[in-house]
C-alpha cells in the first residue's frame, strides 16, 4: 500500500463515511487554515482501489526552512488494526521527512475511555491500547495546556429521542430555567455576515471579563463563507424587547393578584397567600429592573450569542458570550434548547456542548461552564487527546529556542 494525494471531493467522500468524521477534517477547515498561511494537501492509504485510511494534512513553514505538520482532528483510520496503524503512520512520517518536516502533530477524533454524566470511567469503549501503539511508534502526548484542541467534552445523544423526552430527563433546574426563558419574551436572532459585529463584540466583552483571548473578526467571517452555503454554520444572538418584557411580568403579576384574592380566608390558605406574596414580591422587583436598564439602554437589548457547527452526525456548540449585565435572565439556556430542538428536527445524532474542563473539581475556576452543561443531562467524553512525533534533530532545536523565550 502507497499513501496518495487525493483531490478534494474524494477525501470528502471518504470523510463523510468514516466513524471518526468531524468539521475539523473538513476541506471547510482547510480553506479557513489556508487563509492563515497553512498548506493543505489530503492523504490517502489505499486498498484495491479504496481509502482505507486518509487524513487532511496541514503544514507550514517554521524555524531554520522546516516546517511543522498537523493531522487536525485526525488522521482517519481504524485505530483498533495495529498492522493498520503501524503502515499508515509509518508512510506519513516518510512524507513528513521528505517534505522538510520536523514534526507530526496528531489529535484523532477518538474517545479514550467511556465516561458517565459525572465524568468517571464506565463500560464501554477503551482505546488505551490504542495510545500505547501510538507511543510505541515514536508519538509522546502533549501536555493538556499546550493542547490545541479540546479532550474533555459533554455530548447530548439525540438520535432515536423527542423533544418531550430530553426534556423530561434534564435536571429540573435546567428544564424550569428553560421555560422561565419562554416566559421572559427572549427572542433568538441568527445573524447574517454583515451582522457578525454584534458576535464579535460580545465576545471581546466575555473575553476581557474572563480573561481569554478571542478570534477576531476575520475569523468568524472566514468560517461563515466556507459553511454558509453548506447549511452547516449558525451565529445565534438572543434578543430582549424590554416593553415587551415588561408587559408580560405586568400580566403575570396581575394574574398572581387574582389567584391571592380568590383564596377564602380561612388559615388553611396561609401558606398559599404567603407563596403569592413571595411571587408578587418577586415580579415587582423583576419589574422595577427591567424597567431600570429600559432607561438605561433602551428599548431592545442584545443578551448573548453563541456559535454553532453543524457538520453530520453532530451540532458543536464552539463559542458563546454574553453581556454579564443580563445574565440573570438566563438567554443561554433557551439557544441550547432551540439548537437542540433542530438537532432533532434535522436528525443529527448527538449534540456536543463541546470543551469542559478535565478536573470535575468544584474549586476549579471553569467548574461553571462544566456545571451548566451537565444541567442538559448528558455525558462526558474523553479523547486521547494531542501527540506529536519527532521527524527531524530540528524538532530539538525547536524545543529549545521555545523554552529560553
Amino acid at each position: 500500500m502507497q499513501l496518495e494525494h487525493l483531490e478534494v471531493e474524494e477525501f470528502r467522500e471518504f470523510l463523510e463515511g468514516h466513524p471518526l468524521r468531524s468539521f475539523m477534517q473538513t476541506p471547510e477547515i482547510g480553506r479557513v487554515r489556508e487563509m492563515n498561511g497553512w498548506t493543505v494537501e489530503y492523504l490517502g492509504l489505499k486498498e484495491k482501489g479504496k481509502i482505507v485510511a486518509g487524513t487532511m494534512l496541514l503544514s507550514k513553514k517554521r524555524h531554520f526552512g522546516k516546517k511543522e505538520f498537523y493531522a487536525l482532528r485526525g488522521p482517519l483510520l481504524n485505530y483498533e488494526d495495529p498492522k493498520m496503524v503501524s503502515c499508515f503512520f509509518s508512510l506519513l512520517k516518510k512524507h513528513v521527512q521528505k517534505n522538510s518536516g520536523y514534526v507530526l502533530r496528531i489529535d484523532p477524533y477518538l474517545v479514550y475511555q467511556s465516561r458517565n454524566g459525572a465524568g468517571e470511567v464506565v463500560p464501554g469503549v477503551d482505546h488505551r491500547s490504542c495510545v500505547e501503539q501510538l507511543l510505541s511508534l515514536g508519538f509522546h502526548k502533549v501536555k493538556e495546556k499546550d493542547q490545541e484542541q479540546v479532550s474533555f467534552m459533554y455530548v447530548l445523544d439525540l438520535e432515536g429521542k423527542s423533544e418531550e423526552e430530553i426534556l423530561k430527563n434534564m435536571k429540573p433546574n435546567t428544564r424550569n430555567t428553560i421555560r422561565k426563558t419562554l416566559k421572559n419574551g427572549i427572542e433568538i436572532k441568527e445573524l447574517t455576515r454583515d451582522e457578525l459585529t454584534i458576535f464579535l463584540k460580545i465576545m471581546e466583552e466575555t473575553g476581557k471579563r474572563k480573561g481569554f483571548a478571542i478570534r477576531d473578526l476575520t475569523y468568524y467571517q472566514h468560517m461563515y463563507d466556507v459553511f454558509h452555503d453548506r447549511g452547516e454554520i449558525k451565529y445565534l444572538v438572543t434578543t430582549l424587547n424590554l416593553k415587551h418584557h415588561i408587559e408580560l411580568l405586568e400580566k403575570e403579576k396581575e394574574e398572581a393578584i387574582a389567584d391571592k384574592e380568590k383564596l377564602s380566608d380561612a388559615k388553611y390558605n396561609d401558606g398559599k397567600r404567603k407563596s403569592f406574596d413571595t411571587t408578587i414580591k418577586s415580579l415587582e422587583k423583576r419589574i422595577a429592573q427591567a424597567q431600570e436598564i429600559l432607561e438605561k439602554d433602551g428599548e431592545e437589548i442584545t443578551l448573548s450569542g453563541s456559535m454553532f457547527v453543524m457538520t453530520q452526525p453532530e451540532i458543536i456548540y464552539l463559542s458563546s458570550g454574553n453581556y454579564e449585565e443580563y445574565m440573570m435572565y438566563n438567554s443561554q439556556y433557551l439557544i441550547q434548547w432551540e439548537m437542540i430542538k433542530y438537532g432533532i428536527e434535522h436528525h443529527y445524532k448527538r449534540y456536543n456542548f463541546y470543551g469542559i474542563p478535565s478536573s470535575f473539581d468544584k474549586n476549579d475556576k471553569d467548574y461553571g461552564i462544566y456545571e451548566f452543561k451537565t444541567g442538559f443531562n448528558g455525558y462526558v467524553e474523553q479523547l486521547i487527546g494531542e501527540y506529536e512525533m519527532c521527524t527531524s534533530f530540528v524538532y530539538y532545536l525547536i524545543k529549545l529556542l521555545r523554552k529560553l523565550k
